[in-house]
């Protein structure tokens, strides 16, 4: 990926007449230049560059955008070219001044992509991946199901993917993702997942970023191995099962939180599809985030009815208490897990349990105190004692002074007693280190990404859901898109990658706008064309309106209809242009339904 604010300084660098002249044959015009235009035949010139905006547009064939889109539209080149050639020629090193972190994020994508399939390919292979077919088998997961979540399997040789690496020359990226090690006493490097059925670890738009491994015909090494924490992976930010879950839990509102890569597969494969499990013991804010995107309300922690089921109720109560969560806790049957109690009971005992489920303090308060009031102190004390971590985590303000008084309420104390014996907090944890990304010394920090348009979101999530859409865009709007990061989540998408692809491949602040705009977008195809009209429409004009106040700015100091400047007479033939473009732009772009009109929520 090319950072956003190069691809700006590519264009601003850029000589617009000295790259357009070499192919149309310009004209001075006031201050700007004019010609016939390249992109349609016409005697009259109506192709005009303005070199201070570093625009072209054409009245004509209503052409336009910047040096970018007129490489792309006279050469044939992709957006991603089209750049590269402009920077070449410019001699800016895209590659040297790319962020190194972003670099790395890169080639450990495709390290991580090449694994998936490697591992994928061996769990199918008829001889080599019968023992791990079998263990899926014995765990009650179909066939159907492995492929939806891309189990695989790691052979029990020493360098079987190192070995691939090699030969792809991707060895040292491979290195970076944690998925091979280097040789201790010997040259070389060997497997990290060894004799384990691999689950791919997926960011929510579908794309494999870490495993985890279940040992499986060995005895060395630990029962389960997860990827290490990288530039593409931080498991505080991670819910395992949420590529799957996504629209499920948009749809219901709500969220199960298991603790097992396996109970989440489970619950999926008999209809429980809002099912996620954590990708290590702690619930984060990150992923109180992660679940919040993805518009879940409510959260349903489904933990095994054994003690250290209720020892995660308490672990994790701390988190969903500091973020003001809505949760509720459903506890299974002793001696059960939540995959193998789905498999018992079927989608519909599952459902059952869930709607049983308690509200999170009323599950806590009972396990910590049973006999609430009636307890004895020292009963009380020991309780209080554990409930110390979990107000810890709590900050000041309603929620806490809220959690105090239904604590006092349950032990038949006075809130400010139980404020007093709680007032000894317990530290936060301190992020780690790797949560933040290390500094390059004698390198200046990459300028913040600014937010990308709501409307232009719209416009790219109209076409990553229905790429039809780009043959309805006459007046070529993704010409006029502003935010670079915008242009490049388009043009991955529309050069036969896809919509998830270019989602996972954009950055965050583009990812949130997209998948905004995508949540608010009419899911009916004439309704979404309907919208991506009023979104075009609305978009132009705007453009168009933009140019008529400059217009106005410019020639409303003129002294008189005689005294007219040559430069001046240009921009009011420009502005008849326009107004007469504009009538076009909204009458040709009129929906067939005329209720239909943009989204204007803010993304």
């Amino acid at each position: 990926m090319i950072p956003e604010h190069k691809i700006q300084e590519v264009i601003e660098r850029v000589d617009l007449v000295g790259l357009i002249s070499r192919h149309v044959e310009l004209k001075k015009s006031g201050r700007e230049w004019k010609a016939c235009c390249p992109f349609h035949q016409e005697k009259t010139p109506s192709f005009y560059v303005v070199p201070e905006k570093r625009f072209y547009f054409c009245h004509g064939c209503r052409a336009s955008g910047d040096a970018v889109s007129f490489v792309q539209r006279y050469l044939g080149k992709t957006f991603l070219d089209a750049v590269k050639d402009l920077a070449r020629e410019l001699g800016v090193d895209l590659e040297a001044e790319q962020d190194p972190s972003m670099k790395e994020r890169q080639q450990i994508k495709e390290a991580t992509d090449l694994a998936a399939e490697h591992f994928r390919a061996m769990l199918w292979q008829q001889d080599e991946g019968r023992a791990a077919r079998a263990y899926v088998a014995s765990r009650g997961v179909s066939e159907e199901t492995a492929a939806a979540f891309g189990l695989g399997w790691a052979p029990h040789e020493w360098a079987s993917l190192a070995d691939r690496f090699q030969k792809t020359g991707m060895l040292e990226w491979a290195a970076k993702a944690g998925l091979v090690l280097k040789r201790p006493n010997a040259d070389g490097y060997y497997d990290f997942f060894r004799s384990r059925l691999m689950v791919p670890i997926r960011a929510p738009e579908g794309r494999p970023i870490a495993f985890g491994g279940r040992l499986v015909g060995a005895d060395e090494g630990p029962k389960y191995l997860n990827s290490r924490e990288s530039r593409l992976y931080n498991k505080s930010e991670t819910l395992f099962g949420m590529d799957q879950s996504r629209d499920e839990m948009r749809k219901r509102k709500a969220a199960v939180l298991v603790e097992g890569y396996f109970d989440a597969i489970g619950l999926h494969q008999v209809g429980v599809r809002h099912a996620v499990a954590l990708c290590s013991t702690n619930l984060t804010a990150g992923h109180m985030q992660v679940l919040k995107r993805a518009e879940a309300r409510e959260l349903i922690l489904l933990l095994d009815g054994d003690s250290a089921g209720l020892a995660a109720v308490e672990r994790l109560a701390g988190p969903l208490l500091a973020a003001g969560a809505t949760a509720r806790v459903a506890l299974l049957p002793q001696g059960d897990d939540p995959d193998t109690f789905a498999r018992r009971v079927g989608q519909e005992g599952v459902e059952k349990l869930l709607e049983g489920a308690h509200p999170l303090t009323t599950h806590l308060f009972a396990s910590l105190l049973p006999e609430g009031k009636a307890a004895s102190f020292e009963e009380k004390m020991a309780a209080l004692e554990r409930l110390k971590p979990v107000v810890g985590q709590v900050p000041m303000g309603l929620v806490r002074a809220t959690l105090f008084s239904a604590v006092a309420e349950h032990f038949g104390w006075r809130p400010a007693d139980v404020e007093a014996a709680l007032r000894s907090k317990v530290p936060l944890p301190k992020p780690a280190a790797h949560d933040a990304p290390p500094s390059t010394p004698n390198r200046p920090a990459p300028p913040l990404e600014k937010p990308p348009p709501p409307l232009e979101c719209f416009y790219v999530g109209a076409v990553l859901r229905e790429p039809r859409l780009m043959a309805r865009d006459t007046f070529r709007v993704c010409d006029e898109l502003s935010h670079m990061g915008l242009r490049m989540a388009l043009a991955h998408a529309t050069s036969g990658h896809g919509a998830k692809d270019a989602l996972f491949e954009s950055t965050e602040a583009v990812k949130r706008g997209i998948e905004s705009a995508l949540r608010q977008l009419p899911s009916d195809p004439v309704q979404l064309e309907g919208s991506f009209l009023a979104i075009c429409r609305e978009i132009m004009v705007r453009r168009i309106d933009e140019r008529l106040v400059y217009i106005k700015r410019a020639t409303e100091q003129t002294p008189g209809a005689f005294d007219l400047t040559e430069e001046t007479r240009q921009l009011l033939a420009e502005r008849v242009e326009l107004l007469a473009l504009k009538k076009r732009v909204l009458e040709e772009l009129k929906p067939a339904s005329s209720g239909t009109k943009a989204p204007m929520q803010p993304v």
